[in-house]
């Protein structure tokens, strides 16, 4: 009965174990995927251009594969040592991961305020020559979530010398839209918030409350 139930276990941990480094490989290779297909698309950051959502996922996905094999061949070989091995890795990462969320809320605005500056810094790349994917990230995050700029249509200004945004600002998409008068486009500001889109249907604040209409797909300029 006892040798039944561990036998048990041991399967139903080496199942666990491949479902986990299957959901890694389809991690690893949606990040290829992406790292072939879309080039360095959603780097926004300047500062660590290798931080783009490719990496990321490649990263990750290795990893989940790394633990979830050392899991399957400790279940199945009943190894104690991979077992062992898997069962630290899995603590240590916990204990990251935590780390990370405490540290995250303690240092929540110093965090903001490092990003938005960073941030900044990469608009300055926009349009330029090999940064085609950043290029691609911030029109497709003004038109998506319907902002303008890093914490507003100013932040444009110190690019383009305070004489346009770009056209994926525009409250209604044209060619070269950002060049036109500002209540064509000035409106259509507010922080960028990068969880999740607004919904379609609603309008969105310009600075205090004025309600405006959705932006309408960009152009790369």
């Amino acid at each position: 009965m006892a040798r039944g139930c561990l036998q048990g276990v041991k399967y139903l941990m080496f199942a666990f174990n491949l479902l986990f480094w299957l959901g890694g490989c389809g991690i690893l290779g949606v990040g290829i995927w992406l790292a072939a297909t879309q080039g360095n698309f959603a780097t926004l950051s300047s500062s660590f251009p290798s931080l783009s959502a490719a990496n990321l996922l490649i990263a990750t996905g290795t990893l989940v594969m790394a633990i979830g094999f050392v899991g399957c061949i400790g279940a199945i070989k009943e190894n104690r040592c991979l077992l062992l091995t898997f069962f630290v890795v899995l603590l240590l990462v916990f204990l990251l991961e935590a780390t990370v969320a405490v540290l995250f809320f303690t240092y929540t605005d110093k965090i903001d305020r490092y990003a938005q500056r960073d941030l900044k810094k990469g608009l300055h790349l926009y349009g330029t020559p090999g940064n085609v994917g950043l290029t691609n990230a911030w029109s497709i995050i003004q038109t998506d979530f319907r902002c303008c700029g890093v914490s507003n249509y100013t932040d444009w200004f110190e690019v383009y010398n305070a004489t346009r945004v770009p056209d994926s600002c525009c409250l209604e998409f044209s060619e070269s839209c950002g060049l036109h008068a500002p209540g064509t486009w000035w409106k259509a500001v507010s922080l960028c918030p990068l969880t999740s889109p607004r919904p379609r249907e609603l309008g969105w604040r310009a600075g205090p409350a004025v309600p405006v209409t959705p932006a309408l797909p960009p152009a790369v300029l």
